[in-house]
């Protein structure tokens, strides 16, 4: 990835930020570097709603004082079956136009909220329990869910919470989801250049916020206890999410885990894909 001048000057901000927290405490310094993480690294921009969500209702569900907002989308030729649609971190449920017009087209009605901390919706960051807690609470308020599609980070906080809700979900989706957090936060480190030795720290904040160890944020470990008939679309080419990570889930063979994959679609391509959608849209129908 180049890095402008102004990002690279925002990496060395931080850098030296954390190091001269550390100097103080690691634990401060996790949790600084905690909260950066959960931080959308665009912000919240204003992006014009595509004309295509003039055809929804404004939707909305309160999330502890947090107002999260969506869109319901509803054919005049609806099938009876209602699908949520998530966006990935850094991203909003705008850039989602393609997926949510394809199942429209195709009979469904379609949710799709901005979470918490990104687009429309209140907060500045979000981590993958609140996500979780999100569409467990939207499940709950907008009932008869059908399926939920999910790109990306949702794809993680969609497995935490179909683990422990959404039992009445029949399908999933999960388009390149954010399969391991070990990963992320490696990611995270790389990109910012950040010291290694504030890595266990930054891993202890998380088990302090959460209640449980970094190793519990696993698509691989949640989609073991998961029942719903699910596909899992990713891109030998992902270099965000890498097709490795992937392996262990597939060497499971889970009856109920099918698996779609593409090769040069990257990880922000493969959501829009024409052949990408028509297989999640004969997925849903069948």
């Amino acid at each position: 990835m180049k890095l402008n001048f102004k990002q690279k000057v925002a990496i060395q901000y931080y850098k030296t930020k954390f190091k001269a927290i550390s100097l103080v405490s690691n634990k401060s310094a996790a949790k600084s570097l905690f909260k950066l993480f959960c931080t959308p690294y665009s912000g919240k921009p204003l992006r014009k709603e595509p004309a295509f969500f003039k055809k929804a209702t404004v939707i909305t569900v309160n999330y502890k004082g947090n107002i999260i907002r969506g869109w319901n989308f509803i054919p005049a030729n609806c099938n009876g079956k209602k699908i949520l649609v998530e966006h990935g971190f850094d991203s909003c449920s705008y850039k989602s136009e393609a997926i949510i017009t394809k199942l429209y087209l195709s009979g469904f009605e379609v949710l799709a909220f901005d979470t918490l901390g990104h687009g429309v919706s209140d907060g500045k960051t979000v981590h993958a329990k609140q996500f979780a807690e999100i569409m467990i609470l939207i499940n709950k308020e907008f009932k008869n869910i059908y399926a939920i599609v999910t790109h990306s980070f949702s794809g993680l906080a969609v497995a935490l919470a179909a683990e422990v809700g959404l039992k009445n979900i029949e399908k999933l989706v999960l388009i390149a989801p954010a399969t391991e957090t070990f990963r992320a936060i490696d990611n995270f480190f790389k990109f910012l250049d950040m010291p290694l030795y504030l890595k266990p720290a930054l891993h202890n904040a998380i088990k302090e916020m959460s209640g449980e160890e970094v190793a519990h944020f696993s698509v691989t470990r949640a989609i073991k206890n998961i029942t719903q008939k699910t596909l899992w679309v990713h891109d030998t080419k992902d270099f965000i999410c890498p097709i490795e990570d992937i392996l262990p889930t597939q060497n499971l063979k889970l009856s109920n885990v099918e698996f779609y994959i593409t090769t040069g679609l990257g990880h922000n391509t493969i959501y829009r894909n024409p052949n990408v959608l028509q297989k999640i849209a004969f997925f849903l129908m069948d």
